[in-house]
């Protein structure tokens, strides 16, 4: 497998966009597109379905624009239909030179949904085809249930191959529509193919009905092809598809084969497909969930300050990521040292001590325990101000009032001066926060973070009438970070989060 090289299609813009409850408005698929081509570098995307709608017209004219001006417009597809003339004109008019052209990889498909002969249907075909050719449209095609096909009707497979391996089909595009297919079974057939069309070229396409596309996606490449359809995320139709840097990571690490692919930007697109897909990644998803470059037990952070024992291949750095040490019942000293020597705290043996007792207590009452949180654990459990607050709420009203704005009033001490400052918002919260971002950029003239997402929930184990948890992610200097706070009020508890948040932008502004 040394240095095969495979040629990678993302079909999150079409395929991916068949996810339920999934709808991108064009500037979002031009968006997605550019960070596809430009940033990861895949060398094709499937950008959307002929004839859907307007907006999905004005989406693929608009990509096809962008393309066309950086000389990337043979890399935009579209799924068209074996439908006369009307796929490629549609087609055509949005400036798109690939038609991913649907045909029926099953005899079932071919004569129970379309009604139709396997010789009708070939004719069909090559009528597109031939049409496409005369728009100097390229084609490539999509043999819909092929591992149907394979299974049930092998015959009516190499008669349709056999019926269009004359034509100018630059690729014929296998995909286990259903996902149904077993890795030994991809091995199988996809051989079967090769050793009928040794000079054809061969995508792969899978879907994750079993939680097999991954691997179905290897056994095809050990197979001999030369393409793999993939998707951001694993989004797609049912279960999804085949997850892009799962494939990337395995690819590289286990096959030693080559992509276009740069690894370092995975992380940064499949985090902004989730915010336009509102599909969120699961923490424990490899390569992209927020939990998986993170140690919990303490033994781990151990081995790895003793020359890396706990870590394999799958190096966070390589994904633009970093490696993180939890803290809670399990971490032990390890783990909270690592997150110390980050914030550059160094304690002795017995206030180290102490503050693993702390947090294994916080552990044990399931509260959720991160690195922003150790100054303040530290500094509460050791009595004698390891980390001296910079910037401390001294009093604040907040007003709420049927039919009027939110207002809210807030005096806070800077570095033993204090500031006061009222502001309207669309809600107690962000009236506090308009309060305190006009202390720090029209009073101090500063910088004031920028929040990037909220989230209320109640702490495991709790109780709608008892404490929430109120977690919010900022952007402070190119610099992204989380900060927590818990009280029985929503409100409240998103102070303590913005209090804690202040104090650490603080050290910015002392270096």
């Amino acid at each position: 497998m040394n240095n095969t090289r495979i040629e990678i299609m993302d079909t999150t813009l079409r395929d991916g966009e068949q996810t339920s409850g999934v709808s991108f408005v064009p500037h979002e698929k031009l968006m997605i597109a550019r960070l596809l081509l430009e940033e990861l570098k895949v060398d094709r995307v499937e950008v959307a379905s002929a004839r859907v709608s307007e907006g999905e017209f004005e989406a693929v004219r608009m990509i096809c624009d962008w393309a066309a001006r950086r000389n990337l417009l043979h890399k935009v597809e579209v799924l068209g239909f074996c439908d006369g003339h009307a796929s490629v004109d549609w087609i055509q008019r949005t400036g798109c030179k690939v038609i991913n052209l649907l045909c029926k990889g099953s005899l079932k498909h071919c004569t129970q949904q379309l009604k139709k002969t396997p010789e009708e249907h070939i004719n069909d075909i090559r009528k597109v085809v031939s049409y496409a050719d005369e728009c100097d449209i390229t084609v490539n095609v999509y043999l819909e249930d092929w591992s149907n096909g394979m299974k049930d009707s092998p015959d009516y497979v190499f008669q349709l191959m056999d019926g269009l391996k004359d034509t100018c089909i630059r690729r014929f595009m296998l995909p286990d529509t259903l996902g149904i297919l077993n890795p030994l079974q991809v091995i199988e057939f996809m051989r079967k193919m090769k050793k009928h069309y040794p000079d054809k070229h061969f995508d792969f396409h899978a879907h994750n009905d079993y939680d097999l596309a991954v691997s179905n996606v290897l056994a095809a490449v050990l197979s001999g092809v030369k393409g793999l359809h993939t998707t951001i995320n694993g989004l797609g139709e049912r279960a999804g598809n085949a997850p892009l840097s799962s494939v990337q990571a395995i690819l590289k690490d286990h096959f030693e084969a080559t992509t276009n692919i740069d690894e370092s930007r995975l992380n940064e697109v499949s985090r902004i497909v989730e915010s336009y897909s509102g599909i969120m990644i699961p923490a424990n998803k490899p390569i992209i969930g927020e939990h998986v470059f993170t140690q919990v037990a303490g033994v781990h952070a151990d081995g790895d300050n003793k020359n890396n024992l706990y870590c394999n291949d799958l190096l966070p750095e390589r994904f633009g990521r970093k490696r993180e040490y939890a803290l809670g019942k399990n971490s032990g000293k390890a783990n909270i040292r690592k997150n110390l020597e980050e914030l550059g705290l160094d304690l002795d043996e017995e206030s180290m001590r102490k503050v693993t007792e702390r947090i294994i207590e916080l552990g044990d009452k399931k509260e959720l325990v991160t690195p922003e949180d150790l100054p303040y654990i530290v500094s509460d459990v050791l009595k004698h101000g390891v980390e001296d607050d910079k910037v401390k709420l001294k009093s604040y009203i907040v007003n709420l009032a049927y039919g009027l704005k939110p207002m809210a009033t807030v005096k806070v001490e800077i570095n033993g001066k204090e500031y006061e400052e009222n502001s309207s918002g669309d809600g107690q919260y962000d009236a506090f926060v308009r309060a305190l971002r006009k202390i720090y950029k029209v009073t101090l003239g500063r910088k004031f973070p920028m929040l990037t997402n909220y989230a209320v929930t109640i702490p495991p184990g709790g109780r709608t009438d008892a404490f929430v948890q109120t977690t919010i992610s900022w952007s402070f200097v190119d610099k992204e970070f989380k900060t927590r706070g818990l009280d029985a009020d929503q409100t409240e508890a998103a102070i303590k989060a913005t209090m804690k948040m202040l104090n650490i932008i603080e050290k910015e502004y002392e270096l």
